[in-house]
């Protein structure tokens, strides 16, 4: 587990939900007593603003569900474009096939202070979650619900509330997964004002 970079800072819990609000493809973590695992999901969005709440659909299939049923808590980190091949690897390797599946993926894992949670190291931003259990919408639409109890990012994409990813290098843009390993990254910034003035 590496310590913390300088760049990563709190994101106040009433912010959190920018973080997911432009649809990026996220990696969920969690882990059991005896178990560690990370997947991709597209399917992830903010819920609710205070408190703060997320969601994310997790197939019947993957080993991570199990995991957050088994301990209540999950992580979902939003990485960049520099990690699509990571991202990639993790959203088409099983750790019900394959039990060395971090290690095949090369994953490097890390924990927040007065956390236990595994996170993934070099995403532009973290958020902690305790689920919130459902067991009928859980069973039924494979939904889960967590509260966020803590969010980080890293302040070389996303700080005062807001990204940023004009002022940063491309690889530190979203990745937005459309089907079958295509993505798309994030693309530049465009304001109503500055729309106004074009047409």
């Amino acid at each position: 587990m590496q310590m913390l970079n300088p760049h990563i800072q709190h994101v106040p819990l009433e912010k959190a939900y920018r973080l997911l609000t432009h649809g990026p493809t996220v990696l969920v973590s969690s882990k059991d007593h005896k178990e560690t695992d990370v997947m991709a999901a597209a399917w992830a969005c903010a819920l609710e603003f205070d408190p703060a709440k997320v969601t994310v659909v997790l197939d019947k299939s993957t080993k991570t569900r199990q995991l957050i049923e088994n301990s209540g808590y999950f992580a979902l980190q939003i990485p960049t474009l520099k990690q699509l091949e990571l991202v990639y690897k993790l959203g088409t390797t099983s750790k019900m096939t394959e039990p060395n599946k971090l290690e095949i993926c090369q994953v490097e894992l890390f924990q927040f202070e007065n956390s236990d949670l595994p996170v993934v190291a070099d995403c532009s931003a973290w958020l902690l979650c305790e689920l919130i259990p459902e067991p009928h919408i859980q069973q039924a639409h494979d939904l889960f619900i967590g509260k966020v109890i803590a969010a980080y990012a890293d302040n070389r994409v996303f700080s005062q509330g807001r990204w940023h990813f004009e002022d940063a290098d491309e690889e530190w843009r979203t990745i937005h997964h459309v089907a079958g390993g295509h993505f798309y990254s994030i693309g530049k910034a465009v304001s109503v004002e500055e729309a106004n003035l074009e047409l």
